[in-house]
């Protein structure tokens, strides 16, 4: 019993752990974000950061599956209901709104991330793109959706997406640009894949 209990609480320390980070990361930056600021931010010994995480390499993995399986789990639970384009890609939206400081800086800082991290993106992205996707071909054999190449549809979705992110400055410099400009975002790609124009204005 006492050692299913203190199980339970390594696993708790750890997701808390995992929750802090993201916040430090999306305040600080990946790479500006020390595990001591983590440490400290959760009110814990820098030891134990490193009890649960061996290296910082480790931790900045681990937060970016969390980020990603929340997001992909979202539109895996939609496309259970024959949901469409412009459902998959609003769940989307709102996966990246919840932890929207902490994507916004993954996307900007893409180019230094240590293999290990770039890999696990890798791995979202693909997860994420498989979703839509299978909606895509769907959509475009009903007539619905324009065909193009499926590399073009997302690239298209994600780099308008990731455009705004990185220019959050600009865009949404007091709040959230997916609050802001989601919607917008939205409609603009479906007038742009829609064989009917789009979605109503």
């Amino acid at each position: 019993m006492a050692g299913s209990q203190r199980q339970k609480q390594k696993t708790e320390t750890k997701n808390f752990l995992v929750e802090t980070a993201m916040e430090q990361f999306g305040k600080r930056g990946l790479t500006a974000t020390r595990t001591a600021d983590i440490a400290a931010a959760a009110k814990l010994s820098h030891g134990t950061v490193f009890l649960h995480f061996p290296t910082r390499e480790v931790l900045l993995e681990e937060v970016i599956g969390a980020f990603g399986m929340r997001t992909a789990n979202r539109m895996h639970e939609l496309l259970d209901s024959e949901c469409t384009m412009e459902e998959v890609l609003a769940a989307h939206l709102k996966g990246i709104e919840e932890n929207e400081a902490f994507y916004a800086v993954l996307v900007s800082e893409t180019a230094v991330l240590p293999e290990g991290a770039h890999n696990t993106l890798i791995m979202i992205q693909s997860a994420i793109s498989h979703h839509i996707l299978q909606v895509a071909q769907r959509e475009m054999n009903a007539g619905t959706m324009k065909k193009m190449p499926f590399d073009l549809l997302f690239n298209t979705w994600i780099g308008l997406v990731h455009y705004y992110l990185s220019n959050r400055a600009i865009f949404a410099p007091d709040g959230s640009v997916i609050a802001r400009h989601g919607s917008r975002l939205l409609t603009h790609f479906m007038d742009l894949i829609s064989e009917k124009g789009g979605l109503q204005k």
